[in-house]
């Protein structure tokens, strides 16, 4: 078989592109999540709540209940038709931190949940940390 035929073997056999499709449906599910932590907000606002600590409740509430729906595996149903409309609110955070914890509470509290806790979401911790420290020391320096 030649490269043009494999080429065309691979072209008609590979999977068609869902790219709009998947990207309409993360749109609409990270839509009705930012609804949600909007719903949240106006709630806390309308309870006298002053607008920075509702910003703080409704950022936990939102965590809450990521993680509540990732302990029901009823997160991960909707990450599935939802794609990154689902990782990008606080709530795919949750996920990232609640999933791998709860895969491996077999293997243990230490060895187990200790050691996996962070697994997706300790890189997005460490190198949001290291970008923050290099970009506030670039703005150090051009304020002198």
């Amino acid at each position: 078989m030649t490269n043009n035929e494999y080429s065309k073997y691979v072209q008609d056999n590979a999977p068609k592109s869902k790219l709009l499709s998947n990207c309409v449906k993360a749109f609409i599910i990270g839509g009705i999540i930012c609804c949600i932590g909007q719903f949240f907000l106006n709630m806390y606002k309308s309870a006298g709540i002053s607008e920075d600590d509702a910003y703080t409740l409704v950022t936990i509430t939102m965590i809450f209940l990521g993680t509540f729906l990732t302990g029901f595996d009823i997160y991960a149903k909707i990450a599935k038709h939802g794609g990154a409309g689902t990782l990008v609110p606080v709530t795919g955070f949750a996920n990232s931190v609640a999933a791998p914890a709860l895969e491996s509470k077999t293997e243990g509290y230490i060895l187990g949940v200790g050691a996996k806790i962070f697994t997706i979401a300790g890189p997005v911790i460490l190198y949001g940390t290291l970008a923050s420290v290099i970009c506030g020391i670039i703005y150090f320096f051009a304020q002198i």
